[in-house]
């Protein structure tokens, strides 16, 4: 880009045409693709990344109470007794207007707004955006089985997944089927910290170690935090973590990776925007996919939250 140009990140309706570039997946053997409908990542019940649709009206018993009275991420909860029967929520076409017609800044790319936290973010077209009511979290197993309700280890609201299918298992043989996604990306404020560093560090190592890794913590490691700005303008502090060698009992474990990146929305509130994925598997998603994602991390409107 000529220096003497503006940024195209920050004009609103900014749109180049042209197809985007990808780099290509390793070939390391993974987990099977499965067909039926997607209702919650994680491989088995005990590694699940419960999703939770927060809307007014929600098939059986997998929402609680709180989200549908306006809880986000940052509320502490747990699952009904049923989380694979839970709403899935709105996807593709039924999530029409819910970007607020916001154009991707990588051509063909699909644009994912969290109106709350005033981001937007764009992913490659293959991917499946959830509705903005949406929160994704993992949960603390050890406290789970005590009861404590306090068992959230990191969440996002607003995210997108890819292959929300990638694996089914039915771990508990009784008939309640359960998928993992290759991955997923999404946004959050994070409140009660009081750095971006600390913010990025600890998300970083909680997704791995709550979707992937539980309860062997020695299994994951983090690299050193970073300072960041991308390419919208957004100066924060960027950190990974990633499991090797996690115990593999159910069909859908693995090892899996992530990465947050963690800055200050308009309103001077931190927020962050994190990426979670299966590791050393055949699809799994490159890095620099996931760098260009992050890239496109931008500031849009102001907070409603």
């Amino acid at each position: 880009m000529d220096p003497q140009e503006p940024n195209p990140y920050l004009r609103p309706g900014y749109h180049q045409p042209g197809p985007p570039t990808l780099p290509g997946p390793p070939s390391q053997p993974g987990p099977p693709n499965q067909p039926g409908p997607p209702n919650q990542p994680g491989g088995n019940s005990t590694r699940a990344v419960a999703l939770i649709a927060a809307l007014a009206v929600v098939v059986a018993a997998g929402v609680t109470g709180f989200l549908v009275l306006g809880g986000d991420e940052n509320d502490s909860a747990k699952p009904g007794p049923d989380r694979s029967t839970s709403s899935p929520g709105p996807t593709g076409a039924d999530r029409r207007g819910e970007d607020g017609g916001v154009e991707p800044t990588i051509p063909n790319w699909k644009t994912v707004v969290n109106p709350k936290r005033g981001i937007a973010f764009d992913v490659p077209a293959g991917w499946s955006p959830k509705s903005v009511t949406w929160v994704s979290y993992v949960s603390d197993e050890a406290k789970e089985a005590a009861g404590d309700e306090d068992n959230r280890l990191a969440a996002m609201a607003a995210p997108a997944y890819l292959k929300e299918r990638w694996c089914a298992s039915d771990e508990e043989k009784d008939g309640a089927i359960e998928y993992a996604p290759l991955g997923g990306a999404g946004t959050r404020s994070n409140k009660g910290f009081k750095n971006t560093e600390d913010v990025a560090r600890e998300d970083a190592t909680a997704w791995v170690y709550g979707a992937y890794a539980q309860p062997e913590r020695g299994k994951v490691t983090s690299g050193p935090v970073q300072a960041y700005t991308t390419k919208s303008g957004i100066t924060g502090s960027l950190a990974t973590a990633a499991s090797s060698g996690v115990t593999k009992d159910a069909k859908c474990d693995t090892d899996g990776k992530a990465t947050v990146f963690a800055f200050k929305d308009r309103g001077g509130e931190f927020v962050s925007w994190a990426f979670h994925g299966a590791k050393d598997v055949q699809e799994e998603i490159p890095d620099a996919t996931v760098m260009k994602i992050l890239d496109t991390v931008r500031l849009q409107g102001e907070p409603t939250a």
